[in-house]
């Protein structure tokens, strides 16, 4: 292959060549087509005569509105609707699942999703009513019984042994476990669950009935009286799983030809044997002897008196409510109505009767709580009584809010009417409170804080209850006119509590209702209140959630910072976070807020100070063992702050700021890069603002924004960001005349070139390095195009250097990188011979000023050229060997157009270097053919340009090889 020592660059004209390829106008008249018209569509229609042997014939149709492509789908013409409608119907066990998770989620729905569900409280309880006394259990063991049955055998037979099977139960057929933990308990209860559905699913029917009576025993015993009540969510666990298992097995049996039963079937669709076994197991059930046991699984199975009968639930509830009033003890009593009430709350939320009667016969029985029966009982346990009323307060709470859901207001009136019989009972009126609706309670405010001051707390203390009302005033708002009055009558309350933690849980919630209704002064008391109580003994290490929360809900409702960091006690109250954990994350809180609601730049000293001492907290947090994804938070929200900041027109001022930003954010590298980026982004404004007005104060302050920028870079630890930044800092500083300054940053970057290492962490993972520093070299040869050689350096020096650094640079052996930059110098020096560049900078003259197209200078070109090109074809003669054809013919087309584009093909030996790479970019197969014939018709419609005439000749010397 032929070395050139010429590039012999074409001559541009840029701005015919912009005109060039300019879109062409095109004047669009009215009716004309346009892209937003509405289209036209003709629907060709077969219609099938119904005598035989009669053609089809079409028939077409226009409109005007526009059609969705995917309408025929929505018309169930698509293929799939096709064969289902044609397909005979058949029952599959898919058909089934698929049936019954619509049917499941149908009666999921029977309450709208205001309806708090009873799985969101079941953790709760869990996590709260725990013990570390030892509890016990009675574990079925099933006695193998040899038992035969008679194919004859008569009804009464069959009863009879159906009640030796339940009596089996009874007759020793369990083994009590003692001294277990609460976790060995729970173990248990599981093993028990899992049980039941290995016995199910075994077709051991009678046996899982057996474990679910065994089990609903269990809520009679009160031994270990505080953690009944998360016995109770376990045990209720089971029997939720037995009520499914019954429902679906009969439902199963309704299946025919026909399909499953629609979601609201009657009585007469079910078919009789399915009936049948339905009323089997309410016989099975009935014959059960201990109440507690066969009023549980009977309401465990409520909802298969669907099948039944259509009043067969109706008349089930208040039929098992009355059962519940043979309960003596008044906790396993409640909890009882409470089970019954979330059943029917499931299968027929529409029947409040029996809802209402539930909480009207706890109310008639509620002295029984003081009675002796139950005080004996504590003594015996050594259970106080507050702690014995809080058990009481899932199951009355889960009743009020079932009879609460969407009640109407007159419902309150008469519980509140009620409670006040009872001495207004704090237990019961706390209860009401957290089950009706909050604006229902809003609205008597006064009321409720009547009957607060009234209550009989019994072991229930009355902060508590203006706890639950803050609760509901903070969703909901009271009349205007009584709001002042309930806060002072709440705080009197809550600012005597002696207990730091009650106090901070009654002022938590209150703090939102302060907020909402009132101005900063009220703020600044609360929070000094709080502060108050919470400072001694260092009381506030106990309360970091708390106070998490109230200021949350400060900096939710005071989005005007200024006013927020005018609350005299809001930066004290930030200082009782001593935890660093807890205060960064109360720092991050606040700083997610101001860049959320601050919606223009501030200068604001108290903002500033501020918030300067909030982003410093979080910077001092990083160590060596903080989390990359931690940083990058921290680093985000400290640039989210910088950003807002702005002094206007006092440059100095906010290069100030920058500067103290620095030396407070060392530690966060994307901080360091924001600030160069924002000092850039400041002499660049600079420039801008005093454009004609170049003093010498002006110029000074541009040198110390590129000095900032100077002095930061090297402190970054990613190459990639220095080698970045001090391009972009030095085209900042070329465009504010600052040339000197501008050839330091260039320096400083060529320099660095040789430091990239072979492998670099890009998001935790390791990659290859040189398509970055590709892309870098490529926009810094742009930058180097306007760039004016330092009269004491010689011609083009940079691009020297950076030549000589690429030449040094160890490139992978599978790379073909380095040719792809010498293509991209090659049009930097075609760009540089050109009589005008293709663009300036203002007020700076590039070299095509300073050396007008001077031979000397032109010369010089042409021998960096000549280097160049002998690098690039030496590089393709390497790859001659077979494994690495492939790459050499990619590479001989990428220079083939690189000529076609920047070369003067009018040149003989240039022309020749063109034909030749062109061979060998089809010479062993390689060349895509497409891209060939694409790139053979672009040279022929140039050749029909004037002066671009010498390609028709240049044409006629590139074939196209076939690869056969």
């Amino acid at each position: 292959m032929e070395m050139l020592t010429k590039l012999h660059a074409r001559s541009r004209n840029y701005t015919s060549e912009f005109e060039s390829c300019r879109l062409e106008p095109v004047s669009v008249e009215f009716g004309d087509y346009h892209p937003l018209k509405p289209i036209t569509v003709t629907e060709s229609k077969t219609k099938k005569m119904g005598r035989k042997g009669s053609t089809s014939s079409t028939s077409s149709s226009s409109s005007s509105s526009m059609m969705d492509p995917l309408s025929s789908v929505l018309d169930g013409t698509d293929p799939l609707s096709l064969f289902a409608a044609t397909s005979d119907p058949v029952i599959t066990a898919v058909n089934m699942d698929s049936t019954r998770k619509k049917r499941d989620k149908d009666d999921s729905l029977a309450v709208g999703s205001d309806f708090e569900p009873w799985s969101s409280k079941r953790g709760e309880i869990l996590a709260r009513y725990t013990t570390t006394e030892k509890l016990s259990i009675n574990l079925y063991t099933s006695s193998e019984k040899g038992k035969t049955s008679t194919p004859g055998s008569a009804v009464s037979e069959k009863v009879r042994t159906r009640l030796e099977e339940l009596d089996d139960l009874e007759e020793g057929s369990q083994k009590e476990l003692l001294n277990l933990t609460q976790q060995d308990y729970m173990n248990r209860i599981e093993d028990l669950n899992q049980s039941l559905k290995d016995a199910w699913a075994s077709d051991q029917k009678v046996k899982a009935l057996k474990i679910v009576i065994q089990c609903s025993k269990l809520l009679s015993d009160t031994t270990v009286i505080q953690f009944y009540p998360s016995k109770f969510v376990l045990i209720t666990d089971i029997l939720d799983t037995f009520g499914k298992l019954v429902y679906e097995r009969i439902l199963s049996m309704c299946m025919d030809n026909r399909g499953s039963l629609p979601d609201n079937f009657t009585p007469e669709s079910v078919n009789d044997t399915a009936k049948e076994t339905c009323l089997n197991w309410f016989f099975k059930i009935a014959s059960i002897r201990e109440l507690i046991s066969r009023l549980y699984v009977e309401a465990a199975i409520l909802k298969c008196n669907k099948f039944l009968s259509k009043t067969g639930i109706s008349e089930c509830l208040p039929r098992l409510t009355s059962m519940i009033r043979g309960i003596g003890d008044p906790l396993v009593a409640i909890y009882a109505r409470a089970y019954l009430c979330r059943v029917g709350m499931e299968v027929a939320p529409h029947l409040k009767e029996s809802l209402n009667k539930n909480v009207f016969d706890f109310l008639l029985t509620f002295k029984q709580i003081h009675g002796d029966t139950v005080q004996n009982q504590l003594v015996v346990q050594c259970v106080e009584i507050p702690l014995y009323l809080t058990l009481y307060s899932p199951a009355i709470d889960w009743i009020l809010q079932c009879i609460a859901y969407r009640a109407p207001e007159v419902l309150l009136t008469e519980m509140m009417e009620r409670c006040r019989k009872l001495g207004n009972n704090a237990l019961l009126l706390n209860s009401v409170m957290s089950a009706f609706r909050a604006e229902f309670i809003a609205a008597r405010s006064m009321d409720f804080i009547g009957m607060i001051k009234e209550c009989d707390e019994s072991g229930f203390p009355k902060h508590l209850l203006f706890r639950s009302l803050g609760l509901n005033l903070g969703l909901a708002d009271p009349p205007e006119c009584d709001r002042l009055q309930i806060l002072n009558e709440a705080w009197k309350v809550i600012t005597k509590l002696k207990n730091p933690q009650d106090y901070i849980n009654c002022a938590e919630v209150w703090v939102e209702y302060t907020c909402r209704h009132f101005t900063k002064r009220e703020v600044n008391t609360v929070l000094a209140d709080v502060i108050k109580h919470m400072t001694p003994d260092r009381a506030f290490e106990d309360a970091y959630p708390q106070l998490q929360s109230i200021i949350q809900k400060v900096i939710t409702h005071f989005h005007d910072f200024s006013v927020l960091f005018s609350v005299e006690k809001f930066l004290p109250f930030l200082d009782m976070f001593q935890k660093e954990c807890v205060r960064v994350e109360v720092c991050k809180c606040i700083m997610e807020a101001f860049i959320k609601h601050q919606q223009e730049a501030t200068k604001d000293p108290v903002i500033l100070n501020a918030l300067l001492h909030v982003c410093k907290t979080m910077h001092d947090s990083v160590n060596a063992l903080t989390l990359e994804d931690e940083k990058r938070t921290l680093a985000s929200l400290i640039n989210g702050f910088i950003k807002m900041v702005s002094f206007g027109r006092d440059f100095e001022q906010q290069l100030s700021f920058y500067v103290e930003a620095r030396s407070m954010f060392c530690n966060l590298e994307p901080v360091l890069v924001q600030l160069i980026h924002s000092v850039n982004q400041l002499a660049m404004e600079t420039r801008k603002v005093m454009k004609g007005n170049h003093s010498r104060k002006t110029a000074a302050f541009v040198r110390a924004c590129v000095a900032f920028c100077f002095i930061t870079i090297p402190s970054l630890t990613s190459i990639f960001a220095r080698l970045n930044l001090y391009l972009n800092s030095g085209q900042v500083a070329l465009a504010n005349q600052c040339l000197s300054q501008a050839d330091a940053f260039f320096k400083a970057a060529v320099s660095l070139v040789p430091e990239v290492p072979k492998m670099i962490n890009i998001d935790g993972k390791m990659r290859p390095s040189e398509p970055f520093l590709l892309e870098f070299l490529c926009n810094f040869f742009s930058t180097l195009l306007i760039v004016p050689d330092h009269p004491e350096q010689g011609v083009l020096f940079l691009v020297r250097g950076l030549l000589n650094v690429i030449q040094d640079y160890t490139w992978e052996d599978n790379s073909d990188d380095k040719v792809r930059i010498y293509s991209n110098v090659l049009h930097l020096l075609s760009a540089m011979t050109q009589e005008t560049y293709i663009y300036h900078i203002d007020k700076v003259d590039s070299n095509d000023t300073l050396y007008g197209g001077d031979s000397k200078f032109l010369a010089e070109i042409n021998k960096l050229c000549e280097t160049v090109i002998a690098q690039i074809l030496e590089h393709l003669k390497i790859l001659g060997q077979e494994e690495t054809l492939k790459r050499q013919s990619q590479l001989a087309l990428y220079f083939f157009n690189s000529i076609l584009a920047h070369g003067d093909l009018r040149n003989n030996k240039l022309n020749q270097l063109s034909v030749n790479l062109w061979n060998l970019a089809q010479k062993h197969g390689f060349a895509d053919t497409k891209t060939m014939v694409k790139t053979l018709d672009y040279i022929k419609r140039q050749s029909k340009q004037p002066e671009m005439s010498h390609f028709i000749e240049l044409a006629l010397r590139l074939p196209l090889q076939s690869r056969t």
